[in-house]
């Protein structure tokens, strides 16, 4: 029996101004925004998308509450979300032409992954890569 696919995750960020968010997204990352809203002299909701990944984003009117600010006693989760990419060393070179400054630069880290870490301007830590 063959499985229907599911080609996308969307995580869903809790941002201060949506317009920033968007802008952060669009400027910075090269993603496209798709949707801002529900009107525009009201614009509370916002999707992202690049290739296969899609970031939807609203402010809801509390502060955002990053992964790596939790105190979890149990050690740091770090990342809000992973993409992965088939090459992170082009995409760094891209998004370093646009000076987007680097959580973690390029590497490889000990899970046997390459990539890099960005933050964005909300604080969400979001990791470019692939094993």
């Amino acid at each position: 029996m063959n499985k229907p696919a599911i080609t996308c995750i969307a995580p869903f960020f809790i941002v201060r101004n949506v317009p920033a968010a968007l802008a952060f997204y669009r400027d910075y990352l090269g993603f496209e925004i798709t949707f801002q809203g529900p009107s525009e002299d009201d614009i509370f909701f916002g999707i992202v998308e690049r290739g296969g990944a899609m970031i939807m984003m609203k402010d809801i009117g509390v502060e955002p509450v990053p992964n790596y600010t939790r105190d979890i006693k149990q050690g740091i989760a770090r990342w809000d979300a992973y993409l992965h990419v088939p090459d992170p060393d082009a995409l760094a070179a891209e998004f370093a032409s646009r000076n987007v400054a680097f959580f973690s630069p390029l590497g490889n880290n000990d899970d046997g992954l390459r990539g890099f870490e960005i933050e964005d301007s909300d604080g969400y830590i979001l990791y470019f890569g692939h094993p």
